[in-house]
């Protein structure tokens, strides 16, 4: 079936809203002090209708909208009224905790009388985040040697120093587990470092589960799942969707009608993260030594295959593999037989245990195992070579990090179709879901497309932002600058960019390609105006982002985490400078091959892979500037490609509506207006 027009949905979103909806937001909404917002009013009633009918729905609700009650309102009051379940999943912590810790808390209460009682939550996340006690009451070995020696001298090499800090957080970690309630991580204030948390705590493939764990019913991970299984609404992460999704067992989230997908541009993006997949010598020697140490097992095949691999990888180019070295590929068999062999003397070991067997024995065994049959299943998907999988080597790093051998699906639409928009009704929600004032693209990296009878149905809807982007911003392309080259910024970007920032007296958010990039702008500013400037990386990212909220004159320079992270209304943040086109690496081995698909399809993979990622990410960086009604600004693009090449109107048609300009003088005067006389209009 075919998704009908923007202008259809809108007709039918404004005429036929489901019932309770928009009264059930008014409601909320009078609660809270707010105002009626036309375009919130219109995605409540458009997610009601969507629940109601079993349609998927896509949303693009720009930053002032009020997005999440316009979503929550109708979920909650569907979950309660039906007796079903809901589930929110959001990309970042941030929304995450605004989601369970502000919207709501105060919405429940709102909806209480209407509803009959209190809508109930919970908010679900890994395994890994929560306290082992079975690892705590020794079930499993310890990772690190003499882990406990707190009394370890400082010394002045910095190891026994580590090793002392280690050991006082573990300590630490321990009397903390004899106060908490939850287990939780993030309540541990301060926090500890993830060396010492993975003393006390399991991955999923780690754990014994629940039959086998002696202390099954005093696992905090197991008590949030239980409680998941009662509420109306559970709160999530994209990552453990996609883990759900990829295990195809619904053993993670609870069973729900209804999926709430926020930040959905990120979610094809998370999914193929978590299903990518890594083998080195590294972790094939790792695997043999927990083989050899905890389960008494000696795993020669696998340890000779780790050489093997280690020595194939060397000799191998990095980038994409589109053709197998013989070498690489005989390796990665002998792989894959050698965790074969060893997953076999396991069993035989294990059938032959003692009964009375010590849990630190029988834990050690089940960590081995687990290890030995994540590199199984990693190495026989390399030795498939499915045409739907891409694999590739990256090279060695700092610290001895030798070469790597990877594998990503192609792409995960199909899984996405066949394991998330199925058996439930999903309503996908972002600032930036369009592409071109499309949702095609959107919709076909998540399975879902016009005119195949096969596809689940599916709106789109826009309903725009509440601010007047024309007279709230301005965007500025350099269209006299050089084209950005692979050294770093040229001497006249340099030039324009301080001379940018000092006419906007600081006041400047600077989102850049690559850690280099902004570095070495952070040094030339510096240099020119003698502002301050502070630069990713100089300081854990949240204190420099409330640094920069805080001192106005202070600019803030980074990459991809500022990019959508930001949230700085008010004066601090009047010019948001782009030092580029965000388009991938040309030798990013996955993106090149879904462009060479597209193109080998016939269609242009520029565009439809490239262009389109370069699309959402300069919407949301552009995005950072006007988070309010009063704010006031520039967005500058020091890449002259935004304005001559042919694809520029394509990207220009997925940025905020501002006021667009190629002249340096008008928005440097812009800039010095708001400067000397706060946020005035600068249309």
């Amino acid at each position: 079936m075919s998704a009908p027009s923007t202008e259809q949905v809108h007709h039918e979103a404004d005429e036929a809203g489901a019932p309770g909806a928009a009264e059930l937001l008014g409601t909320v909404v009078g609660a809270l002090g707010g105002q009626r917002r036309d375009g919130q009013t219109r995605m409540a009633r458009a997610v009601a209708e969507a629940v109601r009918d079993e349609r998927h729905l896509l949303v693009q609700a720009g930053t002032g909208t009020g997005k999440s009650m316009a979503y929550l309102v109708p979920a909650v009051a569907h979950a309660v009224r039906e007796g079903s379940r809901v589930v929110v999943t959001t990309a970042t912590l941030a929304l995450q905790a605004q989601v369970v810790e502000r919207d709501l808390p105060r919405l429940a209460r709102a909806l209480a009388p209407e509803l009959g009682r209190e809508p109930t939550w919970e908010l679900l996340k890994g395994r890994a985040n929560y306290l082992c006690r079975n690892k705590l009451d020794g079930g499993f070995p310890a990772d690190e040697a003499a882990l406990f020696d707190v009394a370890a001298p400082a010394g002045e090499g910095g190891g026994a120093d580590h090793a002392g800090r280690l050991g006082r957080e573990v300590v630490r970690l321990r009397e903390w587990a004899e106060t908490t309630r939850t287990g939780d991580r993030d309540e541990l204030e301060p926090g500890v470092g993830d060396r010492a948390w993975r003393q006390v705590s399991v991955s999923a493939r780690e754990c014994l589960g629940g039959q086998r764990c002696p202390v099954a019913a005093e696992c905090f991970s197991e008590r949030v799942r239980a409680r998941a299984r009662e509420v109306d609404v559970v709160v999530t992460n994209h990552a453990m969707t996609a883990i759900d999704a990829l295990e195809g067992s619904g053993q993670l989230l609870p069973e729900h009608d209804v999926l709430v997908v926020d930040e959905a541009h990120e979610l094809a993006d998370r999914v193929t993260a978590v299903a990518t997949a890594e083998l080195s010598g590294a972790v094939l020697s790792a695997a043999a030594r927990r083989l050899r140490r905890s389960a008494g097992v000696v795993g020669e095949a696998l340890e000779d295959a780790a050489v093997a691999l280690d020595a194939a990888l060397q000799e191998s180019a990095p980038g994409r593999l589109d053709t197998w070295p013989a070498a690489l590929a005989t390796a990665v068999t002998a792989v894959r037989d050698g965790a074969r062999t060893a997953l076999s003397d396991l069993k035989v070991a294990s059938d032959g245990a003692a009964k009375e067997e010590d849990a630190e024995t029988r834990g050690a065994r089940h960590l081995a195992r687990a290890a030995v049959q994540e590199v199984f299943t990693v190495a026989e998907r390399l030795a498939e070579g499915s045409e739907h999988d891409v694999a590739w080597i990256t090279a060695g790093g700092p610290g001895g990090r030798g070469p790597s051998l990877h594998v990503a699906p192609l792409s995960v639409a199909g899984l996405l179709r066949e394991r998330v928009f199925t058996d439930r009704t999903v309503v996908a929600t972002s600032a930036t879901l369009t592409l071109g004032g499309s949702f095609d693209p959107v919709a076909g990296s998540f399975g879902l497309r016009s005119g195949s009878k096969d596809r689940a149905p599916w709106t789109g809807l826009d309903v725009g932002s509440p601010f007047d982007y024309p007279r709230q911003g301005i965007l500025y392309v350099a269209r006299h600058l050089p084209p950005p080259g692979r050294t770093g910024p040229a001497d006249a970007v340099l030039d324009e960019l301080a001379s940018l920032v000092d006419a906007a007296g600081g006041r400047t958010l600077g989102l850049f390609s690559s850690r280099r990039a902004a570095e070495e702008a952070a040094a030339g500013v510096r240099e020119r105006t003698g502002r301050t400037v502070l630069c990713q990386g100089d300081d854990r990212l949240p204190r420099l982002v409330r640094r920069f909220a805080e001192e106005p004159a202070t600019s803030l320079f980074g990459t991809l985490s500022l990019w959508q992270g930001v949230d700085v209304p008010g004066a601090s943040c009047q010019l948001v400078v782009i030092d580029r086109i965000p388009f991938p690496r040309p030798d990013d081995p996955l993106m090149s091959a879904r462009a060479k698909a597209v193109d080998a399809a016939g269609g242009n993979g520029f565009l439809t892979v490239s262009a389109a990622h370069a699309a959402v990410r300069l919407a949301q960086g552009a995005g950072r500037l006007v988070r309010a009604a009063g704010d006031r600004g520039v967005v500058a693009v020091l890449d002259p490609r935004l304005a001559t090449a042919r694809y520029g109107g394509f990207l220009r048609g997925s940025l905020p509506a501002f006021w667009a300009t190629d002249s340096p003088d008008v928005a440097r005067r812009a800039l010095h207006r708001l400067d000397a006389a706060g946020a005035a209009p600068v249309g």
